[in-house]
This record gives C-alpha cells, sequence and structure tokens, in this order.
C-alpha cells in the first residue's frame, strides 16, 4: 500500500492546452460524433466514486476519493453497438477496451481527485478511470 499516489509515465507530462481549447469526443460505429467543450462536460451530472487503486506495478491506493461522469452518461447518445472502445488520449496514448468493461457504472470520466482539480501528473484535467482494471 502506499500513501502517495506514484507518477508512471512512459513520457514528458501532457499539459492541458486550456479551456477553450479543450474537448472530449465519442464517435460511434457509424461515425456519428458528439463532443463536449469542457464546461459542457464539467456540466454534467457528477458522480462520487471511492475506490481501491491497485496497479500492474505492485503499488496499491486504498479509498481514492474521485468525482466524474459515468461513461455511461456519455454513451447516451451514441451508439456503442460494437465490442470495444478506443480512446484517443490527449498525449498520444490509446488504450482499447470491451464496452463490457467501461458500461454497467464501471468507468468515468474524472476530474476531480480528493475533492481537487486532477493534476496533470495524473491525467489530468480529466482521465479514464476503470478502477476494476
Amino acid at each position: 500500500m502506499t500513501i502517495d499516489f506514484p507518477v508512471l509515465t512512459a513520457g514528458p507530462t501532457p499539459r492541458f492546452p486550456g479551456e477553450k481549447d479543450w474537448r472530449f469526443a465519442l464517435t460511434d460505429a457509424d461515425g456519428f460524433e458528439r463532443a463536449w467543450t469542457w464546461q459542457d462536460l464539467t456540466s454534467l451530472r457528477r458522480e462520487n466514486i471511492t475506490v481501491d487503486i491497485h496497479c500492474v506495478t505492485k503499488w496499491s491506493k486504498l479509498d481514492t476519493r474521485w468525482s466524474g461522469v459515468s461513461v455511461d452518461t456519455l454513451l447516451a447518445d451514441v451508439s456503442a453497438r460494437g465490442s470495444h472502445a478506443f480512446f484517443h488520449c490527449y498525449g498520444g496514448y490509446t488504450p482499447n477496451l470491451p464496452l463490457e468493461d467501461v458500461t454497467g457504472g464501471k468507468a468515468w470520466i474524472a476530474f476531480i481527485y480528493d475533492r481537487e482539480p486532477l493534476e496533470p501528473e495524473q491525467g489530468g484535467p480529466a482521465r479514464l478511470l476503470v478502477p476494476h482494471l
């Protein structure tokens, strides 16, 4: 168990381009895109999540507190008929996950950690949070 929140990165920490330039978008299998500005995203209904984080690099942090928007909320107007979601993240990171791992209350776009805005070193201003993975 760790008190700190280790920073593990494959390169330099990407920096937030600023609220006016920030954008979050989903594109469905038919090419339909739904996009949100920073203000749009942070105005959606937030959920508070308290979870244990267990990293593949062998550390754990218990009772982490996050706030963000459920992926289910974001997918409400998007056709999610494929088997996977492919994420394009600022800075070039591109994970893909089975839809069953990011729906059903299992994943969020988090932008608050421990009641503070998420720092760039922890994936801020917003990051995909999938605690069971």
